[in-house]
């Protein structure tokens, strides 16, 4: 078993929303271990690694995406993968955001329909102030192919944040963002999480924002290892 965790500071007394034990996946090869993993509320954790070590996978396995080849992933309290897909998808529609590095926004639509699909399917309403912290509230009206792909993906962003979910899932999400964009967004990532009391797994290959959080990993040779 790898992945030891901090079990003292800030996180005591504060609920675990997630809980991963003994992870093991593979493709053609091992991607990682009987990885051990816990968020609790307001925590932000990040994995850091080379191109093709399992993170993405990870990733998804959390994020109730695919079912992991041995196991198991409780968020708040269910084991996800023994739930029924109509149990499994209220919780990704309700308590989950995935903020992924292509934007897969409608592209037929404008901005502003892409929020208000997510917070009707949520039932949340469209963030004003946030959408004018991206820098993105003058675009709301533009089509999405109008936009440049830094705009795509600030709205993205707005999107997923829209719909208040407790835990985020975020894959790259600053790839397409230059370096003061990028600490704008995660900014407004980070605030949202203590806001209600969430956390997020981060996924990234910028190590500068990976050490905003409360603690990274690096998966490397199967194996997810706490840094620092």
């Amino acid at each position: 078993m790898n992945s030891p965790e901090h079990s003292a500071g800030p996180s005591i007394g504060r609920a675990e929303l997630l809980r991963a034990r003994n992870l093991s996946h593979a493709f053609d090869y091992p991607l990682f271990n009987e990885v051990d993993l816990s968020l609790r509320e307001g925590e932000k954790v990040a994995v850091i690694g080379v191109s093709g070590s399992g993170k993405s996978t990870l990733l998804h396995i959390l994020a109730t995406l695919l079912k992991p080849q041995s196991g198991r992933v409780e968020i708040l309290g269910s084991d996800i993968y023994s739930l029924s897909d109509k149990e499994r998808l209220a919780i990704r529609r309700y308590e989950i955001g995935i903020i992924f590095q292509f934007h897969y926004l409608f592209k037929g639509m404008s901005g502003a329909e892409n929020i208000e699909i997510a917070t009707l399917l949520s039932e949340t309403e469209p963030d004003l102030e946030l959408l004018e912290r991206l820098g993105i509230a003058e675009l709301m009206d533009k089509r999405v192919t109008e936009l440049s792909g830094g705009q795509q993906q600030r709205v993205s962003i707005a999107r997923v944040l829209s719909k208040r979910p407790r835990l985020i899932f975020a894959d790259e999400p600053t790839g397409n963002l230059d370096d003061e964009t990028a600490h704008i967004a995660m900014d407004a990532v980070f605030d949202h999480i203590e806001r209600v009391k969430g956390a997020l797994f981060l996924v990234t290959h910028d190590e500068r924002i990976a050490k905003s959080c409360d603690r990274v990993y690096r998966l490397d040779h199967a194996r997810l290892e706490l840094l620092g």
